[in-house]
């Protein structure tokens, strides 16, 4: 059997009222014991409990935390009163981090898993509901950025209106710099109607005229889709077709969930991950 690691973690807890001192765990953050530069963070992907203690909790915030917290661990700054003081520099008290506590892991990857599990997610007592459409999709694409290892160093929830003009709405989920070319990705679901196409296709122009004007790059734009296979019926295969075409000719890529992997490991290529 192989010798298992000595590690330390460290719960992240949401305590939107420091009287009451109620909180709910939302992340861990996962070293090798006595070794800060091998530090990773993970927080939950269900929010649920979060909205239920505070409803006007600013997930955005939250997720954009995780972001900062990986970036910093990448450069090194893998200590914990770095960590600190992006807790405390972004929602002052209202995000905590434990005392650290030991373990011992044959895979780290896997104790993250793991230690997620136990202390952050929810719960599965019934069965969930299973994701479809668009919802579907954006998972799909996180897992396979998340498993590519790029998914803390990517752009989430950009606003279209830094490129476009003042009030747009659209926010595209993903993205990233490589160089000159800015990639992004939107998921888009074709199951039961295109409407989301139809407003994609509409925005992709103005978005890649605002990228080269903002950012002096290209825009890569790609919306990802369910396979054709599981459209049911001729009106849905035409729907379905009609909804890609549609975005090709406004001058998107369109993938499918099956090509997300494929992307995604382009990605950890083009950041050097």
């Amino acid at each position: 059997m192989a010798e298992r690691i000595q590690c330390e973690f460290f719960l992240l807890r949401y305590v939107p009222d420091a009287v009451k001192n109620e909180f709910v765990n939302i992340g861990v953050l996962l070293r090798e014991a006595g070794r800060p530069e091998t530090s990773r963070v993970r927080f939950t992907r269900d929010w649920s409990r979060v909205r239920c203690m505070d409803a006007d909790a600013d997930i955005e915030l939250l997720e954009a935390m995780e972001g900062e917290i990986e970036r910093r661990l990448r450069v090194g700054e893998g200590a914990v009163k770095p960590v600190m003081q992006i807790l405390e520099d972004t929602l002052s008290n209202a995000v905590q981090m434990t005392e650290a506590r030991a373990c011992l892991a044959q895979n780290v990857a896997a104790e993250m898993e793991e230690l997620t599990r136990l202390y952050v997610e929810t719960l599965k007592v019934k069965a969930t509901r299973t994701r479809t459409g668009r919802a579907a999709i954006a998972a799909t694409m996180r897992r396979e950025f998340e498993l590519a290892g790029v998914w803390g160093m990517m752009r989430k929830r950009i606003d279209a209106s830094l490129y476009t003009r003042s009030g747009d709405p659209m926010r595209i989920d993903c993205g990233y710099r490589p160089n000159g070319v800015i990639r992004m990705f939107h998921a888009v679901s074709l199951a039961g109607e295109v409407e989301a196409a139809k407003s994609l296709a509409y925005s992709a122009p103005r978005l890649m005229e605002g990228v080269r004007r903002v950012e002096s790059a290209t825009l890569d734009l790609a919306a990802v889709v369910e396979p054709l296979k599981e459209m049911e019926g001729d009106e849905a295969g035409e729907r379905y077709r009609f909804g890609v075409e549609t975005m090709e000719q406004a001058g998107l890529r369109v993938l499918t969930v099956a090509d997300v992997g494929r992307a995604a490991e382009t990605a950890r290529v083009e950041l050097k991950v």
